[in-house]
């Protein structure tokens, strides 16, 4: 059951809708009616949380709902098209620019991260946010949201793999090379099954800091890392460019 400590402040703010709250408040007493001989022996007092419990846990399930809706409207922009006259056949939304239509990406996700905040809707929307940035070229800005997204989503998210390339990609867009290596460094460590793309990346950016033999022996025990990458033909080719040893 609910306590009165883990009734947020944004909870709070959104039961001050008479509407709304009027609507689950009533749920809550039909409840309590139905429940008789129980409300008895809760006593006054666990009748308030009881009621408030009801009504918060309503309004959170409202919330998401309202969240999962902001975020379909995130993701039609990226599904956008880049064109300057709509397309026959297709439903838009329609882009004059790639940039546009990144902003219009990141404005979106950035109301459903900001208004909807803590919801699974708004976790998604960080890592969407963070993708529209880097394209955009703020890469502060797309670091800032990459590192927001993998703290809140822990251990076990399924789209961390995602972040840690777009913070190695941001890193080396920022000259950071020693950080981009180290962040698939980390992307293959946690994410096995990118670990054959972040083994080329990370050859890659080393060998552009100048540290070759490190690159080198990435690719040289590629093959054997990786027995069933398609990628293999990949490192070979860089590998030749770099100069076996």
């Amino acid at each position: 059951m609910a306590t009165p400590s883990t009734i947020t402040h944004k909870d709070r703010e959104q039961m001050k809708a008479p509407d709304r709250f009027q609507m689950t408040a009533g749920q809550a007493a039909t409840w309590v009616q139905a429940h008789r001989k129980q409300v008895v022996f809760l006593g006054a007092a666990a009748v308030v949380v009881v009621v408030v419990a009801t009504a918060v846990s309503t309004m959170r399930a409202q919330n998401a709902e309202a969240a999962g809706a902001a975020l379909s409207q995130a993701m039609k922009a990226m599904a956008g098209e880049i064109s300057s006259v709509p397309l026959p056949g297709l439903p838009g939304p329609f882009y004059a620019t790639e940039q546009a239509k990144q902003q219009a990406v990141a404005e979106a996700a950035d109301r459903v991260r900001r208004g909807w905040s803590g919801t699974a809707a708004a976790h998604t929307a960080t890592l969407a946010f963070a993708d529209a940035k880097l394209r955009l070229g703020d890469l502060d800005g797309a670091l800032a949201a990459y590192r927001e997204y993998l703290v809140q989503g822990g251990p076990g998210d399924s789209l961390a793999f995602s972040a840690h390339e777009g913070i190695g990609l941001a890193e080396e867009g920022k000259g950071n090379l020693d950080a981009a290596a180290q962040a698939f460094e980390r992307l293959a460590r946690e994410a096995p099954a990118y670990a054959d793309r972040a083994d080329l990346e990370r050859a890659r950016v080393l060998a552009q800091a100048g540290k070759v033999d490190e690159a080198r022996k990435i690719l040289l025990g590629f093959a054997d890392a990786h027995k069933e990458s398609a990628l293999t033909g990949e490192a070979a080719e860089r590998l030749a460019k770099l100069g076996a040893k």
